[in-house]
């Protein structure tokens, strides 16, 4: 059991010593995407190659999280304690085990696996979320305490009041990373005033955007970050239980969590009075039912309580009328990983980060017509045009940037002329689109954007709870409609109809899921009408 900051350092200096006595690791990526590629029995003959090479006492192999770069996993890294150097190799299979193993053992690099670590990709990165990812093993929490783990919470629980946690949330500037970007400080103390004996804290890990795996990645490979935000948030605002409402297409993560909430309790650091103070805290998961619509907040929690996730009306807000009628605090996984780095380092750390009204990082997942396909993390107001082109590395197969789509199904679509675009809360908004969860897909020149738009609304009909008109109904309205202009039968009253139809459905609908549905059809109107002029009949 550990009871104090003292007691942790100690552990984490055991740790760390414990470490040393194999002077070189064998990194490999157990991330969902490198799993896919057989990362899982990858590690397995590695370690037994180890073995079998008599290195065992010198190289140790274990999983980390994810490095980021997935479109060229499985990903492996080689870490020398001696020289304090690194290798990263990409593409590595079983076939490569052998090679690979013999490099470590001839003090040699394998070279026709080499990834270049000295590209944009990785250098123009700036991790806080991300800053454990490929370096410990989620599986292990003195791993996770080596690296500055539970620092944060004790320091909060031996040195800080409550209202001391929350201004520095405040003095951060951090907005919630789940897509509204609410201040995260502000919604904490307005639960923290709230009287009552029981509140909860609630982690949305429902990530059901396509295309988007940041949530997956951070659970994936720092559950602790996750968890340690959390109970930082309990302590904060007075709560003692906590739930992770987790994808249950989401296996891999499910089973890191529960394994790190295990170990937390074993440790003291999750359960009644955590290191020695009056402060108690607890973690459940819930398992997501599989709805899109569950991501939102009063879905999710009616979801949580046993019920068919419908959204409800606000006001009340979670703040009054949560979880069981109880004051609720419910943030996405990005944003409580990022409050044990801001414990640590400052709220003035962290403002010092980004732009004035998006301080900090976002995670963002790139995918689509992008070379670099994979997780990114970048300070906030970094162009457009750098990530797509510098980090993701451009378009494959020699084609140009027709528009990036940002936000999921909720977002819109940006056209290329824009690049020279801020990534932020507010610069996003303006031009038609929201930041989202960090979803960012890459769309070249060969597609079609009625078809994109198309694509999203049918996304949204399907996920539509069907509790208000508005959203049930017109979304299937607006998806055949789509459906008309794709196969050119449309005519000029089914464009204005079509317009009109997003303004109401946006207007009227119930939550955020029919209020939002229309941004894919509405951007890109307006950026790329000529193609939905061309699909008008003539005689129309």
């Amino acid at each position: 059991m550990i009871t104090s900051i003292e007691e942790l350092k100690n552990l984490s200096d055991k740790k760390n010593c414990n470490d040393k006595s194999c002077k070189e690791e064998l990194r490999v990526c157990i991330g969902s995407s490198c799993l896919a590629l057989g990362a899982d029995e990858l590690k397995k003959e590695l370690k037994s190659e180890i073995k079998n090479k008599d290195l065992k006492d010198r190289c140790k192999v274990k999983g980390v999280g994810c490095n980021g770069l997935c479109s060229n996993g499985t990903l492996v890294s080689h870490y020398n304690a001696a020289i304090k150097k690194e290798t990263l190799y990409e593409k590595v299979t079983t076939a490569d085990v052998k090679d690979l193993v013999k490099s470590v053992k001839n003090n040699k690099k394998l070279k026709n696996k080499i990834c270049d670590v000295s590209q944009p990709f990785f250098t123009k990165q700036f991790k806080i979320v991300l800053e454990n990812a490929g370096y410990i093993d989620p599986n292990d929490i003195e791993d996770y305490i080596a690296h500055d783990g539970y620092i944060a919470l004790f320091t909060a629980l031996e040195q800080m009041q409550p209202q001391d946690v929350i201004n520095e949330i405040k003095i951060s500037g951090l907005r919630g990373r789940g897509g509204g970007g609410y201040p995260t400080g502000l919604k904490w103390e307005t639960v923290s005033k709230v009287e009552s004996s029981q509140k909860y804290i609630i982690c949305n890990g429902d990530e059901g955007d396509p295309g988007a795996f940041m949530d997956r990645a951070v659970m994936e490979s720092d559950p602790h970050k996750v968890i340690e935000g959390m109970a930082i948030a309990g302590y904060a605002c007075g709560a003692n239980q906590g739930y992770i409402y987790v994808r249950a297409e989401y296996p891999t993560a499910v089973q890191i969590l529960q394994k790190a909430i295990k170990q937390a309790k074993k440790l003291g650091i999750l359960g009644d009075n955590i290191a020695n103070s009056n402060f108690s805290f607890n973690i459940e998961i819930r398992l997501g039912g599989g709805a899109f619509v569950c991501g939102e907040a009063t879905a999710l929690v009616t979801s949580i309580e046993g019920n068919r996730g419908h959204p409800r009306q606000k006001p009340p807000h979670l703040s009054d009328y949560g979880l069981w009628k109880e004051p609720t605090i419910l943030n996405n996984v990005e944003t409580f990983a990022n409050i044990a780095p801001i414990i640590r380092n400052g709220g003035e750390w962290y403002k010092d980060i980004g732009t004035a009204n998006s301080s900090g990082t976002k995670v963002f997942a790139l995918t689509g017509h992008i070379k670099n396909s994979g997780l990114v993390e970048i300070p906030m107001g970094t162009k457009l045009d750098e990530l797509i082109f510098e980090i993701g590395g451009g378009i494959p197969d020699g084609k140009k940037l027709k528009a990036i789509q940002t936000g999921g199904p909720s977002g819109g679509c940006i056209p290329k002329y824009l690049l020279d675009l801020e990534v932020d809360y507010d610069s996003l908004k303006k031009v038609g689109s929201i930041m989202g969860s960090g979803g960012i897909i890459v769309i070249d020149e060969s597609s079609n954007m009625v078809e994109i738009a198309r694509f999203f609304m049918d996304f949204c009909k399907g996920e539509s709870c069907g509790k208000c008109t508005p959203c049930r109904v017109g979304t299937t309205q607006l998806t055949d409609l789509l459906d008309k202009f794709i196969k050119k039968e449309a005519t000029k009253n089914d464009f204005e109809l079509l317009k009109e139809l997003c303004e109401v459905v946006k207007s009227t609908s119930l939550c955020g899921l029919g209020q939002t549905a229309p941004n894919p059809i509405l951007s890109t109107i307006e950026y790329f009408e000529d193609e939905y002029l061309s699909c008008i009949k003539e005689d129309s």
